[in-house]
């Protein structure tokens, strides 16, 4: 997340009077540098007379407004405009009669700025509106009112304003043209303007801005971020006329005068969080959840009943949350052994979708899904983007493996749950993502660790960042370094990232999220209980010991999992969390207790590339894998085969095709090939060594260094 930069402009007790009318009253106020700040409030709150203060057009009757440290209060508006202030007034105060280049250039008035430089600048404002480049010598007056307002913007920016004032910028324009403005703003704020946006437009303004003030009758009525105003509850219903429509003074701002602001897409805002408030309460139903677990599997499944009673257990045997450690493990073999459906625990009738896992070891792992398992799994999805601070108003583009896979379905499901625009575009294709993040201003990316590294590379080489409203980044299916993330960030302009892991057996991806503190994951405790165990003796290990995660679902229908053993190693952390949540948390994952290796998405095992390689005449039993990252961020799989004995060198290329084919074929990865001479490769009485991946050198999170 981007961090406001120094105090820009501070406002304190600031009071205006008209003749004997007082229009201000006191106000207290204060924007950072590279901040977009927000006055929100209905007609006649004041909004226009604070920026008509401010740029030195109203003097001010009492209070301070100190620019950069120095005291501006009573400065004229040529004073603000060399001291790098620029308003963009309400109604665009247009000259008709003037040429649009005409109008432009009254930017630069009250500066001193040579030819050169002008043109300079024309040329900055004309890629920032294309439709003026070619209206330049058109009369202003024949414009749109779409096109004035970018005409009026432009002359600000003329100036190369430090502060932006832009005052009603959707007054009186079509929704598609105040779509094209608020882009515009977006991207002035992403290439680092300070902007005192006035709009009356609340949604508008609260998801172009960073902080906001609530303005009625002269006063400050509120203030706080931009994002927590949009979805408080009580706000929200302000903003609409709560119980207003018959009496406006029902809620205390309705009563001020807000009842008028606009909000968009006014759907009910509703929390996905749990109810639980303590431990115990979280502990019940997760009791409850096992118990019903243990039965509905015995119940309805051959293979969980056969697993338990070769334990000698029944249902009835689990009286507590300790006698989970009772219960046997089930694993990813036994998944795919009884292929396709072992787990399955109810009726066919009952099921109505299933998803897979890639099958890069043979059998692909099926898991079946009841309509209650698709309704909660978008519900624990879109808590994971509430907890990434993703609200209905975001445009979320989704960059993820859509079909038989769980990934597009769950980031598509969660983001419609939470009532979302999404942008179901699917992973690669960088041409078009990058297209889309221009043209439709997507807010939120969600995609894997390396594609968000392409991305983020693309974005920056093309130079989209100011041009796009990116902010927060969704990624998950791979892990990450601490440099790998900060680079993506860096290179989007200071996007935020947040860990999503998942698992297609465990419904698929939103299993839990990244916490907006960055320093855990929290997962959906009322969902599936979490433990963790050390993966040779199968033993429990206390919270903070690094271990296998196992997990044991609370209410999944169609295929419930009881300790299924999940490969991935991470850690519960104790304690509370610094954010406040009550939902316990693990760290990152760290790796994986088999040979796993995930490669541009897609999970590769070992096992599965000597099965490949050994279906090829000629070639011998030994290989190695390197995977390896470029500057780029491209990942890359290198496989040293070795050739049969005695099989001829010059057979070498005719080999490597044959590899190169039948492993993109089967594995849906085009790896690079480098064979070798028989018996080049090392031997090892104990299991050899054929993974070497190099793609990550550093911890998966700073703070976790020490235990890596």
């Amino acid at each position: 997340m981007t961090t406001p930069g120094p105090l820009l402009l501070h406002i304190s007790n600031l009071t205006l009077h008209y003749g004997p009318a007082q229009a201000l009253f006191g106000l207290d106020l204060a924007v950072s540098l590279g901040e977009t700040v927000a006055l929100v409030g209905a007609n006649g709150a004041g909004k226009t007379s604070l920026l008509r203060a401010i740029m030195g057009l109203a003097p001010p009757s009492g209070g301070r407004i100190v620019l950069d440290g120095r005291d501006v209060t009573g400065f004229t508006p040529a004073a603000m405009a060399a001291l790098g202030v620029a308003l963009c007034p309400e109604g665009r105060e247009m000259f008709g009669d003037l040429t649009v280049r005409e109008n432009l250039e009254l930017g630069l008035l009250a500066l001193k700025v040579h030819r050169q430089e002008k043109e300079r600048r024309l040329e900055e404002v004309c890629n920032r509106f294309p439709k003026l480049r070619e209206r330049l010598k058109q009369p202003t007056g024949t414009l749109s009112g779409g096109e004035q307002q970018m005409v009026a913007m432009g002359r600000a920016l003329m100036a190369k304003p430090r502060l932006l004032l832009l005052d009603e910028p959707s007054l009186g324009l079509a929704p598609l043209i105040t779509d094209d403005i608020f882009d515009i703003i977006h991207q002035l704020s992403r290439s680092g303007v300070t902007i005192l946006l006035v709009e009356q437009n609340a949604a508008r303004a609260l998801t172009s801005s960073t902080a906001a003030y609530l303005l009625a009758n002269g006063c400050i009525v509120g203030q706080g971020a931009s994002h927590q105003l949009l979805v408080d509850p009580e706000l929200r219903r302000a903003f609409l006329g709560a119980a207003s429509d018959h009496n406006p003074a029902a809620s205390r701002l309705g009563a001020a005068g807000l009842t008028n602001i606009r909000l968009e897409k006014p759907r009910m805002i509703r929390t996905f969080m749990p109810p639980f408030t303590t431990g115990e309460e979280l502990a019940a139903h997760q009791l409850r959840g096992l118990q019903w677990t243990v039965r509905h599997a015995y119940e309805g499944s051959s293979f969980y009943r056969a697993k338990l009673d070769e334990a000698g257990l029944t249902p009835e045997d689990i009286s507590s949350l300790a006698d989970l450690d009772k219960l046997p493990f089930a694993t990813g073999e036994e998944l795919r052994d009884g292929y396709p459906f072992p787990f399955r625990s109810v009726p066919f009738e009952q099921i109505v979708r299933i998803h897979a896992s890639s099958g890069t070891t043979g059998k692909r792992k099926i898991l079946c899904y009841t309509q209650k398992d698709i309704d909660d799994w978008k519900h624990f999805f879109a808590r994971c983007y509430e907890m990434a601070g993703v609200t209905p108003l975001d445009r979320v583009q989704i960059a993820v493996g859509y079909g038989v896979w769980t990934a597009g379905a769950g980031f598509q499901l969660g983001c419609e749950q939470l009532g979302a625009l999404a942008v179901p575009i699917g992973p690669g294709n960088i041409d078009l993502q990058c297209e889309f993040l221009v043209d439709l201003q997507a807010t939120v990316l969600c995609c894997t660790a390396s594609m968000a590294l392409l991305m983020s590379e693309a974005i920056h080489r093309r130079g989209l960042a100011d041009k796009i409203s990116l902010r927060k980044i969704i990624y998950g299916s791979e892990r990450s370094s601490v440099a790998m993330r900060k680079k993506i960030s860096q290179l989007c302009g200071g996007v935020e990232l947040f860990d999503i892991p998942g698992l297609t057996e465990l419904y698929g991806p939103g299993t839990g999220i990244e916490c907006p503190h960055h320093d855990c994951i929290h997962y959906w405790a009322d969902y599936y209980i979490l433990e963790i165990i050390d993966p040779d003796s199968l033993e429990p290990l206390p919270a903070g010991e690094w271990g296998e995660m196992v997990v044991t679902t609370l209410c999944k229908e169609a295929a419930p999992l009881i300790r299924y053993r999940t490969r991935d190693i991470t850690r519960i952390i104790p304690g509370p969390c610094t954010c406040g949540s009550l939902l316990p948390r693990h760290s990152r994952i760290r790796g994986r207790t088999d040979d796993m290796f995930k490669f541009r998405g897609v999970n590769i095992y070992p096992s599965s590339i000597d099965r490949i390689l050994s279906e090829i005449p000629g070639l011998g039993s030994e290989y190695q894998v390197y995977l390896s990252r470029d500057h780029n961020g491209r990942d890359h799989l290198l496989l040293k085969v070795e050739r049969g004995e005695g099989v001829e060198p010059q057979r070498g290329d005719e080999l490597s095709r044959e590899i190169i084919y039948t492993v993109k074929r089967k594995l849906m990865v085009t790896p690079e090939v480098g064979m070798v001479d028989y018996g080049a490769l090392p031997r090892s009485e104990r299991k050899s060594q054929r993974v070497f991946d190099d793609r990550i050198t550093d911890p998966i999170v700073e703070t976790e260094a020490e235990n890596s």
